[in-house]
């Protein structure tokens, strides 16, 4: 028999609610602690830490321990990666946990994938890069042109330092409420950390929600023209 990759093993982990909504929860990309993910997922803690240890087994987590506590976060890009993909396909089928709630309107205007900016304004970045030649895809890989370099080191990313590190430096992340790409590995993870550095953006961590100011959106819309 042919090795292949286990993908019923994998969709058995994410499928069960519980480890669905532990896992939803941690694309904020703050750590939790189990006590936290037992609240998220509406199960006892004695049944999140056989969840969690589950997944920690499968590679999805990374486990830090600090004090007394033990923190839990996604393992990498590849598992946000996944899970944004998922949420897309269920909101395209047609299969949402509950209605839209008040927060709604803010979360698909701005929210945090994991580590990079998502929602309304994460697909106008993309679109506005894209068009621009700054990102260019060859075959099925997304790269930073070099007048896309330029433009993100004149915004004040590290780019050198960021090819030094593991996660792609570019990537593309389908949105799960606009079904459209918005930009994804360390490229993206450097626009929305400078976004906050530079007091244009907050992140909300329990709710995902990115508010920008009106200061930040108007210099958000000059840097990225639709």
């Amino acid at each position: 028999m042919q090795e292949c990759p286990d993908i019923a093993y994998v969709a058995a982990l994410i499928g069960d609610p519980a480890r669905a909504n532990m896992l939803t929860a941690l694309m904020s990309g703050k750590a939790l602690t189990a006590s936290e993910l037992a609240g998220e997922a509406g199960v006892t803690p004695q049944t999140a830490s056989a969840h969690l240890s589950k997944l920690n087994e499968s590679g999805m987590l990374r486990v830090r321990k600090q004090g007394r506590h033990k923190y839990f976060s996604l393992a990498n890009d590849d598992v946000a990666h996944v899970l944004e993909g998922l949420m897309g396909l269920a909101v395209g089928s047609g299969h949402l946990r509950k209605r839209p709630g008040p927060k709604d309107t803010k979360l698909r205007k701005a929210r945090a994938c994991y580590s990079h900016l998502a929602g309304d304004l994460g697909t106008r970045m993309f679109d506005s890069l894209r068009a621009r030649g700054f990102l260019t895809l060859q075959g099925d890989a997304l790269t930073l042109a070099p007048s896309g370099e330029t433009f993100a080191i004149s915004f004040g990313i590290d780019i050198a330092s960021l090819r030094s590190k593991k996660p792609l430096l570019c990537r593309e992340c389908l949105d799960w409420s606009e079904r459209r790409s918005h930009l994804a590995g360390s490229l993206g993870r450097g626009f929305l950390s400078q976004f906050e550095n530079l007091s244009w953006a907050k992140r909300d961590r329990k709710t995902r929600i990115v508010t920008f100011s009106q200061y930040g959106e108007q210099h958000f819309a000059e840097l990225f023209p639709a």
